[in-house]
């Protein structure tokens, strides 16, 4: 029996197929081939064939597959323009070897400090704020989120030496993501990417330098990166270390900011569910009061709205792998070479497992309903497999904190009634958002947290951000 590849979506154009149309609309042409052929359609990009596959049985297949007949360091080959080769872009034994190192920055005692450096970041800006105005959220939950990254990953004195320059050049190096472009064609997007990682590495680079020189006087992530050995007794290379540092901040604060924004948004744009989030926080987390442990798993709406973002609002549409070896999704053989895709966009919304799935509604997160529990791979906005998302819990964390505190301390108006998404290079975020807030009690009434206890924190996975 010969093998039966799967069926293409209709209107492709000569020589160029879909990829004009894939560049302008991926949704649209991939909601158009689900209509058209079911969970398994493919497309062309010029050359390249990909297919698309929905559902969580076959979203399972790509993410167990992984590292088997599916490769993920092929499609992300343009990644490594940005951050080198690291973790899941350098070859398999590098990556073994720096695998420890990613497991160092997410130990269980690095993640109860990371929780109350956020809690104190967050308050800080809340404080900043005053007792009332007007923001851009967008951009002011970007910078946020990005002191966050800085303050956990490096520590305040180093995320301070760095400065607002450092930052700013995450712009230029995310305008260079592109993986349809050979990532060394000389574009002026290009050009601004490299000079931007040069500029960073400039930046780091006495950083580095003088943590080395001192390693008695430090005790953070940053120590441990640049000071741990791997089982030969080697540090890191310098440039592996910058690398995974500019890395590490990219992946901290690229794409939990949009998904951060959206949970605002949307909690102001569901007046009910709001309420249920601001008396949950008033009866559990009273202004005064720290976070602890027991406090942050008693937040249910507030972790279901994150949640529902995730569903709702992924910071990236689709996953990516190179097929090695011929692999069959149901009654279809993809051949070796195609491109294989999984889409949040279609696969977090199948009738089958999300009740009404275009609508807003945290609660089916909830016990009584679960809807994400019918299947492992149902929701999978940070991937799966052995390449999950190993910082889920972090962004979970933060975007928890965030929320609670910013409810906890304002009452916030939407000013901009409907916000769209910008899609483009990087993540996906909410446009230009405007917001009107005001402080519920004086400054003055904000008590000095207490530490916490312990954080539950699920052990990490051997996972990358994809």
């Amino acid at each position: 029996m010969n093998p039966k590849p799967p069926p293409f979506v209709s209107g492709a154009k000569p020589g160029i197929g879909h990829a004009l149309e894939f560049q302008q609309d991926m949704n649209g042409l991939i909601a158009r081939g689900f209509a058209e052929h079911g969970s398994v359609f493919a497309f062309k990009l010029a050359s390249q064939n990909v297919v698309v596959v929905v559902g969580p049985e076959y979203q399972m297949t790509f993410f167990m597959e992984t590292d088997k007949k599916l490769s993920i360091q092929e499609p992300y080959h343009f990644l490594k323009a940005m951050f080198g080769e690291i973790l899941f872009l350098a070859p398999h034994e590098e990556y073994l070897r720096q695998r420890p190192f990613l497991m160092e920055l997410f130990r269980r005692d690095k993640m109860l400090h990371y929780v109350d450096v956020m809690q104190e970041v967050v308050q800080e800006w809340l404080d900043d704020l005053g007792n009332e105005g007007e923001m851009e959220l967008t951009g002011e939950i970007v910078h946020l989120v990005q002191q966050v990254a800085g303050n956990c990953f490096l520590g305040r004195e180093a995320n301070q030496q760095i400065g607002q320059d450092f930052w700013e050049q995450y712009a230029n190096l995310a305008e260079g993501l592109d993986f349809v472009l050979p990532p060394n064609l000389p574009l002026p997007k290009f050009i601004r990417r490299d000079r931007a990682k040069a500029k960073m590495s400039e930046i780091l680079q006495p950083i580095i330098a003088e943590r080395r020189a001192n390693p008695g006087q430090y005790d953070d992530f940053l120590q441990d990166l640049v000071m741990k050995e791997d089982q030969d007794g080697q540090p890191m290379s310098e440039e592996i270390v910058r690398n995974m540092l500019v890395g590490f901040m990219f992946a901290g604060h690229e794409t939990t900011a949009g998904q951060a924004t959206w949970t605002i948004i949307s909690l102001l744009q569901h007046r009910d569910y709001r309420q249920l989030v601001e008396e949950e926080i008033e009866r559990v987390a009273p202004a005064g009061t720290h976070i602890d442990p027991q406090r942050m798993l008693q937040l249910d709406h507030v972790n279901w709205a994150v949640r529902e973002v995730e569903r709702l609002r992924p910071s990236a549409e689709l996953l990516m792998r190179v097929v090695k070896e011929d692999i069959q999704f149901g009654d279809y053989t993809v051949p070796a070479g195609w491109l294989v895709q999984v889409s949040q966009y279609l696969g977090h919304k199948l009738p089958a497992l999300f009740d009404e799935p275009e609508k807003f509604d945290p609660l089916r997160f909830a016990p009584d309903r679960a809807e994400d529990k019918q299947h492992r791979f149902a929701l999978f906005g940070f991937g799966g497999g052995t390449h999950k998302c190993t910082g889920m819990n972090f962004a979970n964390n933060e975007m928890t904190i965030i929320t609670a505190l910013l409810f906890r301390e304002f009452d916030l108006e939407l000013l901009t009634p409907d916000p769209q998404v910008v899609r483009g290079t990087g993540a996906n975020h909410p446009a230009k958002t405007l917001v009107r807030y005001r402080r519920k009690k004086p400054l003055a009434a904000t008590a000095t947290p207490a530490l916490p206890e312990s954080l539950p924190i699920e052990e990490p996975i051997e996972e990358v951000t994809a």
